[in-house]
């Protein structure tokens, strides 16, 4: 080696060498160290200790080191990581491309986690429970809304158990606030920023049992009105679920055949119009874009769910896309100087994960890509932290050795498998028939005949209740398993596909991005939020939920944070 070349080699190894010494130090420079007591699991894990433990976490990641002025919380609903790595391959595929070397829009971002999603009672959890772990800070049971762990079917019992929600801490802040789902705005994860109920599916007053309001309960649908008392209420609130807020005697105005759910007599609309009497209530796309300058905005798409991705076109009264509800809900929240908040769900991802058709569920997860897309070219990421993570996993499998550009909704084409020492052809199980790249664990797909639908490969939709044992698999040669429609087989069957109990990604970039590493808790996200918005972390810090080091670290008490009586 020439002498000039050994000393520029040296010289680059010494720098190298100084940077990979240096990037650790840099990245926990502002680490804050909190002491957290050691206790018995799951006996010792109290609200107070979950909370504490996510904000040691979090601080000992350097989170208090953000500046955030804004934040937007992305929320893939039943997003595993196998269902992101399909979706990345199929929108690649869809562009032209062999799809592997894709990546969706958040996997550009430069820091990634992963998260441990289950419940305080079951180790494969639901989405009420995830979610409230990421809007309180706090791990709790399954079916949970808001609430710390109980008994979910008592109301008595949650009534002294409500938690604080980033969302509500943000309103009493002075932050603006948003939600956007293509679920119910009603649903698990929506539900979970703004309201307090043991059970998940007290959604409307008909939901909720005579002994749960007699004990003082209220319904989900009421509480969106309510959690004003921490401020303003959300400024912009847009979804599914039309039929949740208004009453039997009131026609669907898209469809003729439909009726609100209440009999309280409340139209919860009406009366969100009358609170804001400026804003504009929506319920279709060409409205949307109508109410660009309304100071506030509630947009209700569907009686129910809003449609699968798949499905929107053809919505007769036009739907918008979740891009297109994540851009009109920044320019509203955006106008606020002091910053917002914004929780943006790709809600339907999980739902036809449930239904066991992956090609729903991929579309969805691109859906969803395209909002974070519009996010990211709608903030800067000096002032905006974005964050996107999934509350569950599923049981879809990627498998056999399919060669590199095969369809990923299609048949499994090989080259003779791990050898890979024969002609690309159909890869053969050990019956000689084809199979799929994707399937599922358990669900509707399952081949034995139904009380819906004959045996063989199902069709979607598919919800049965009763099935009969297969004999062998189907022979999938002549099948198009890349139709939209096509249900992946499933080994067991189920009415409902089930979620996957294992960690989930979490990607971030903006101001306390940096904290996003490493294996985490799921509630440990609603920590790193607070932690790296000044303005949530003063306002805790006000009310006397932090340490000496400035960390929130003491569970606040929902009725301090809301607004004083004039």
């Amino acid at each position: 080696m020439h002498k000039a070349t050994f000393l520029s080699a040296a010289l680059t190894s010494l720098l190298l060498g100084a940077c990979a010494s240096t990037a650790p130090q840099s990245s926990t420079a502002a680490a804050v160290s909190v002491d957290v007591p050691t206790v018995a699991h799951p006996a010792g894990e109290t609200p107070q200790w979950w909370y504490r433990d996510g904000a040691a976490r979090a601080a000992g990641n350097g989170a208090m080191a953000g500046k955030a002025k804004n934040v937007i919380l992305f929320l893939g609903d039943g997003m595993s990581l196998t269902t992101v790595a399909a979706a990345r391959i199929l929108e690649g595929q869809r562009h032209g491309s062999s799809g592997e070397e894709n990546l969706l829009s958040w996997e550009r971002f430069p820091a990634t986690a992963f998260s441990k999603t289950y419940n305080t009672d079951s180790q494969t959890p639901d989405s009420a429970g995830t979610m409230t772990a990421i809007t309180t800070g706090v791990k709790t049971h399954m079916g949970a809304i808001g609430v710390s762990a109980g008994t979910r079917s008592d109301c008595s019992d949650s009534l002294s158990k409500g938690l604080l929600t980033w969302l509500q801490l943000a309103d009493s802040a002075g932050l603006a606030t948003g939600i956007v789902s293509t679920a119910r705005l009603t649903h698990a994860t929506p539900a979970a920023t703004y309201a307090h109920s043991p059970e998940r599916n007290w959604e409307n007053d008909t939901d909720l049992p005579e002994a749960a309001k007699a004990a003082g309960c209220v319904d989900i649908a009421q509480q969106l009105l309510s959690t004003s008392r921490y401020g303003k209420g959300p400024l912009v609130a847009l979804g599914g679920g039309r039929g949740q807020f208004t009453t039997v005697n009131e026609e669907d105005p898209e469809y003729a055949d439909k009726v609100g759910l209440r009999l309280d007599g409340r139209n919860l609309v009406a009366e969100w119009q009358a609170a804001h009497p400026q804003g504009a209530y929506v319920w279709n796309a060409d409205q949307l874009k109508a109410a660009a300058n309304a100071p506030a905005l509630l947009g209700l798409f569907e009686p129910d769910h809003m449609q699968y991705e798949q499905d929107r076109p053809k919505d007769r009264g036009g739907e918008p896309s979740l891009a297109e509800l994540t851009r009109a809900a920044i320019a509203n929240l955006s106008k606020h100087q002091d910053g917002y908040v914004l929780m943006v769900e790709g809600a339907r991802i999980d739902h036809a994960n449930h239904s066991g058709n992956a090609a729903r569920a991929l579309g969805d997860t691109i859906a969803m890509s395209d909002a974070v897309k519009a996010a990211v070219e709608a903030t800067s990421a000096d002032d905006t932290l974005i964050i996107v993570t999934a509350d569950h996993s599923h049981t879809l499998n990627f498998v056999g050795y399919p060669a590199r550009g095969n369809p990923i909704l299609g048949k499994v084409k090989d080259k003779g498998g791990e050898d890979g020492a024969g002609k690309l052809d159909l890869a053969r199980d050990g019956l000689g028939l084809p199979y799929t790249t994707l399937s599922y664990a358990n669900g509707p797909g399952y081949t034995g005949a139904s009380n819906q639908q004959p045996a063989g490969p199902k069709k979607f939709p598919h919800g049965p209740s009763s099935f009969e044992p297969a004999v062998g698999r189907p022979d999938l040669t002549h099948v198009d398993t890349e139709h939209p429609d096509y249900m992946q087989e499933a080994l067991v069957p189920a009415k409902a596909e089930s979620h996957g109990g294992e960690d989930v990604g979490i990607w971030a970039r903006g101001p306390g991005s940096k904290a996003v590493r490493g294996t985490m808790e799921q509630n440990t996200i609603y920590h790193l939020i607070v932690q790296a918005t000044p303005r949530l972390r003063a306002r805790l810090c006000e009310l006397g939920t932090c340490d000496a080091q400035g960390v929130p670290v003491e569970l606040p008490q929902p009725r301090q944070f809301e607004r004083k009586a004039p």
